[in-house]
């Protein structure tokens, strides 16, 4: 076999035969370089598939345990991690982020709930002061943040929170509880449900890494590239150079906007959890009226930094059939990464999916891999 012509391996259930037949088909002809991808329907694992290569040459094999950047997943991840401390009854959501936070209280943001910054329309989007590789510094981007006007009145509008969202949940989780948020996701949610996805790496964890490779049609980026966007403004703190998004200090540091590593198996599982209402296998993490509250829709409109059609949840996107597929329920809900990956769950059919991939999408969303993979899963939206 040519070094050219990808292995997959794994298990796939016959029910579920359409996903392997997209994930195969991506290999031959569209480009994928390396993924994961995984379903469970009614708690039981019925797709688990991998293949591929780590790396451009095409000389290291994605391996079952491989993980991967899956970019902004992380930011539901976060979110899930305060809906747990919400049902400890240790946070309301409905309280002031300055509440568990004092320092975010500053500059108009007094009144800014946990709620609103879930929802993404709290407005604290920018962080004007941050210089450039603030981004590796918690510390600095954190003190940026709380410095820094709202952009608009929380609750007015919303706003995909590209970066602050995760840093404001990190310092509501590190406040409450003493501990970083990606050891919070470690201890309550990823270590209980063995599911291989944390933020802030070991270094053996590390050793399973394949690189994240760019894509120079990835529309995102582009648009974070471009000084007179929205988005260009939020990402004040971005290095000015270098290979970030594979650097030490993504991938070891706690970088909660989008700095978790996984694999689709990993995050599938968690999902399956929100699925079943809250618990996989026995193991509790959410309560079902958290799960409720958490699938709720809190906006539908263009979204002010990206400019987008969006559906936004507490702390998760909702399907959008043209940005963000998730299969054939407008209700399904998850969250995708700006490199292709995504993690979802459809509670009403008991199902969760999950991509992950090192070869970044092309266009706006989740691109044709995921998406394609999405309805081979979940079917196909016609809402």
């Amino acid at each position: 076999m040519s070094k050219n012509e990808p292995i997959i391996d794994g298990y796939c259930d016959s029910k579920f035969e359409d996903v392997k037949n997209v994930f195969t088909e991506n290999f031959a002809h569209r480009n994928e370089l390396g993924a994961s991808v995984c379903v469970f329907k009614d708690g039981e694992k019925v797709v688990d598939l991998w293949g591929g290569h780590k790396d451009s040459n095409k000389s290291e094999l994605w391996q079952k345990d491989t993980i991967v950047l899956m970019n902004s997943v992380a930011k539901s991840i976060c979110s899930i991690s305060v809906h747990i401390l919400s049902d400890k009854g240790l946070i309301n959501l409905n309280s002031p982020v300055c509440d568990y936070w004092k320092e975010f209280g500053q500059a108009g943001k007094e009144n800014i709930t946990v709620a609103n910054v879930l929802g993404h329309e709290c407005g604290a989007i920018f962080s004007d002061t941050a210089n450039p590789s603030d981004w590796y510094s918690y510390e600095k981007q954190c003190a940026a943040i709380a410095a820094q006007e709202p952009a608009f009145t929380a609750g007015t509008n919303g706003a995909y929170n590209t970066v602050n969202i995760g840093f404001i949940l990190g310092e509501v989780v590190r406040h409450v509880t003493g501990k970083n948020v990606g050891q919070f996701i470690r201890d309550e949610i990823s270590l209980p449900l063995n599911a291989e996805y944390q933020i802030g790496l070991k270094d053996e964890e590390a050793e399973r890494l394949s690189d994240m490779h760019l894509n120079t049609e990835n529309a995102f980026w582009a648009m974070g590239a471009d000084p007179n966007s929205n988005l260009h403004r939020a990402w004040s703190g971005k290095p000015a150079s270098g290979d970030f998004l594979n650097s030490e200090h993504i991938r070891k540091g706690i970088f909660p906007a989008f700095g978790g590593h996984g694999n689709a198996r990993g995050v599938a599982t968690i999902y399956a959890a929100l699925a079943g209402n809250g618990q996989l296998n026995g193991v509790r993490i959410l309560s079902e009226n958290a799960v409720k509250r958490a699938a709720q829709l809190v906006w539908e409109r263009k979204c002010y930094m990206t400019g987008w059609d969006l559906r936004m949840g507490l702390g998760f996107e909702q399907n959008s059939p043209y940005y963000i597929p998730m299969g054939d329920n407008p209700k399904a809900f998850g969250k995708f990464g700006s490199g292709g990956a995504i993690g979802f769950c459809d509670r009403e059919k008991n199902l969760s999916f999950s991509y992950a991939t090192n070869f970044q999408c092309e266009g706006a969303g989740i691109g044709e891999r995921s998406r394609l993979l999405t309805e081979a899963a979940a079917g196909k939206a016609n809402f």
